[in-house]
């Protein structure tokens, strides 16, 4: 049985009747944005969200209708998200697969990010699960301002290992945070297991982030060389941060000089990648990698020791044992 069976298995059945109620959720009459939602649906991922939100809810107390329309909000919300990120990244790819973007141009992609938007806000209103809606909202609201934070001090090329923790705390945490704050929050649960359930979800993406990052400067499986990409999109991440706060300043501007004016340029590019990982940068970034990990779990074993807990140990364990 392979870790997504594990982490899965005490909410098989309700993942499985998720899958029409998230279909019913995209339902509309015109025929383009039907097409368009069906590939959509057919290009899926393996749908983490809603099952970090059913095995939240399931950790602290029983699933109910609450609890999938949490998890149908999330998925709406975070699609939308997606497509307008292929829109702006310019991306032709998602997951293997042509981007919405890419095979409907972008003014058709925003349109259907936008109804994906609706459609979430409007589930909310419908069911009255207002409280639900702030949760989301304001992951949204985070997930926004993490880019522009990101776009401003990539720019100048000056993160710093603070700044790089609150872009990925937003970008990337607050949306996992939300799964499972949404889950307690939809069983009833007072406001203290939601908080709780709240920051395992945020160590957990912080984690999860760290270890993209850490992918970087690992050899890929398939090419047995390192990528390079985040240099080469001169992106600041982790490993190189932490290596140019502790060397000198003479070095540190000319590393930044190189990425700044050689990023393209391969040979330059692996240069700094063996710097960074000689010098201590990426066996930081596990070490605090496995640190946000170990948060995550000391939280987890404040709860009752059941199948979901154990399932969301496990997907602690996936988020940084990964190999893609």
């Amino acid at each position: 049985m392979s870790a997504t069976d594990r982490i899965i298995a005490p909410i098989a059945d309700d993942m499985e009747k998720f899958e029409p109620y998230f279909r019913a959720s995209m339902k509309n009459n015109v025929p383009l944005l039907s097409l368009i939602t069906n590939y959509i649906l057919r290009t899926k991922g393996k749908q983490m969200r809603p099952m970090l939100v059913f095995l939240s809810a399931k950790l602290v107390g029983q699933i109910c209708d609450s609890t999938y329309n949490a998890a149908a909000l999330i998925e709406l919300l975070h699609t939308a998200t997606l497509i307008h990120d292929d829109v702006v990244d310019e991306s032709s790819h998602r997951r293997g697969f042509f981007s919405i973007n890419a095979l409907w141009k972008s003014k058709v992609a925003v349109l259907v990010g936008d109804f994906f938007l609706s459609k979430g806000l409007l589930l909310a209103v419908e069911k009255s699960e207002f409280a639900l809606l702030k949760i989301v909202s304001d992951a949204v609201r985070e997930m926004s301002e993490g880019e522009l934070l990101q776009i401003e001090k990539s720019r100048k090329l000056n993160i710093t290992e603070e700044i790089y923790y609150e872009i990925i705390r937003k970008k990337t945490a607050t949306l996992i945070a939300a799964c499972t704050s949404s889950g307690a929050k939809s069983t009833g649960a007072n406001d203290e297991v939601v908080e709780k359930m709240r920051l395992f979800g945020e160590y957990i993406g912080m984690a999860f982030q760290i270890k993209d990052d850490i992918f970087d400067y690992q050899k890929n499986m398939f090419t047995g060389k390192p990528s390079g990409n985040d240099i080469k999109e001169k992106k600041l991440t982790l490993p190189l941060i932490h290596v140019l706060e502790k060397i000198s300043p003479s070095q540190k501007k000319q590393i930044l000089s190189t990425i700044r004016n050689h990023h393209d340029n391969p040979k330059k590019v692996n240069e700094i990648m063996e710097f960074v990982v000689s010098n201590g940068g990426l066996d930081y970034a596990i070490e605090k990698m496995n640190l946000y990990k170990k948060q995550a779990l000391d939280l987890l074993n404040t709860f009752e020791n059941n199948d979901a807990s154990k399932a969301l140990t496990e997907l602690a364990n996936y988020t940084t044992d990964r190999n893609k």
